[in-house]
């Protein structure tokens, strides 16, 4: 178990915003937290879970024990005749995973490629991308209590998976560390090709029958187009959540911007684009301080250079004014703000 102390955790998020840790330990196995847990000085006060960093907005030095989330490993651990089941480390790079799946000849997770983060990050968020949600494909996960020590594993029903959320960023919150995720990829595969730019794609290269490897580079080509690179302009993906509007609602809006985006969800409800609705209000391109909106797709928040949480926070609060001074509709960040 390694410590640090006084770290300075810009290159451990993706907004690259400045933040120095009082106390960094690298977590890379269940041991370690039981370590932590066990510790007569780190164990008593508060603890901070950091993954890869891609859905953090980092406002203030963290005085909490940060516990960097390092467990690493991948494999194949059951074939059943409906799904393969494949165990992967906590630590380990969720668009990486996705890459070594399909080596492996599982396929599944293509749709959601290039999001940024590790593994034990995804079901704590839900993620989720062009049709397809963690949730889909979530077989079970191991996590250790950072009360007791104890080790628990939650299945599908026990992690309260919604939109971006999980019981991970409510009851659990900073209460457990996951250490390892089982994913369900179903056999025998079938495409998930329903959402708007994958039919385009489809229409465009008469490919009706595409591939998970197909799909992959498919979709690897639509968030290159449109979304930064972290490595080159600093961000967290997408900022905020696609609000979800009831049917009134969405006709209320429509009947004032009949062009707004729009998807008709399962339940009857409607998701609305919320980067439709930043763009209609004119924030692309535009900044606060260093902090700037992405010219390319407005759902997106960048670090100019040299920015700070501060000046990301003020910029997220005038959009969601803005926002909801058209639409009536209050905009919801999706990393979260410390």
């Amino acid at each position: 178990m390694a410590v640090e102390h006084g770290t300075n955790l810009k290159p451990f998020n993706t907004f690259g915003l400045p933040c120095v840790a009082q106390t960094l330990v690298h977590i890379t196995s269940d041991a370690d937290v039981r370590r932590v847990v066990d510790d007569p000085v780190l164990g008593r006060g508060p603890k901070f879970i950091l993954g890869g960093g891609s859905n953090l907005v980092l406002t203030r030095d963290l005085s909490a024990c940060v516990l960097k989330i390092e467990v690493l490993g991948r494999r194949l651990v059951e074939t059943r005749d409906d799904a393969w089941i494949v165990e992967v480390g906590a630590g380990e790079s969720w668009h990486a995973t996705v890459q070594w799946c399909l080596e492996q000849g599982l396929p599944g997770l293509e749709n959601m490629a290039l999001i940024p983060g590790t593994v034990g990050a995804a079901p704590v968020q839900n993620i989720g991308a062009y049709g397809l949600e963690l949730k889909d494909r979530f077989e079970s996960l191991d996590a250790v209590d950072l009360i007791t020590g104890r080790s628990i594993t939650l299945r599908a029903e026990q992690c309260g998976f919604g939109y971006r959320d999980s019981i991970f960023k409510r009851h659990l919150a900073g209460k457990s560390v996951i250490t390892r995720v089982r994913l369900r990829l179903p056999r025998p595969w079938q495409p998930v090709v329903g959402y708007l730019e994958l039919e385009r794609k489809i229409a465009e290269t008469g490919i009706t029958a595409p591939s998970a490897q197909q799909i992959f580079d498919w979709i690897c080509a639509v968030r290159r187009a449109k979304l930064p690179d972290p490595a080159v302009i600093g961000n967290a993906g997408s900022f905020f959540k696609n609000p979800v509007v009831t049917p009134e609602q969405c006709r209320d809006i429509i009947n004032r911007d009949p062009e707004i985006v729009h998807y008709p969800m399962s339940d009857g409800s409607f998701k609305l684009a919320a980067g439709w609705m930043i763009d209609a209000c004119g924030w692309k391109g535009k900044s606060i301080g260093r902090a700037g909106v992405y010219e390319k797709q407005a759902l997106v928040l960048v670090n100019r250079g040299g920015a700070n949480g501060a000046e990301v926070v003020t910029l997220a609060r005038a959009i969601q004014e803005s926002v909801y001074g058209r639409f009536g509709i209050r905009l919801e960040p999706e990393p979260v703000v410390v």
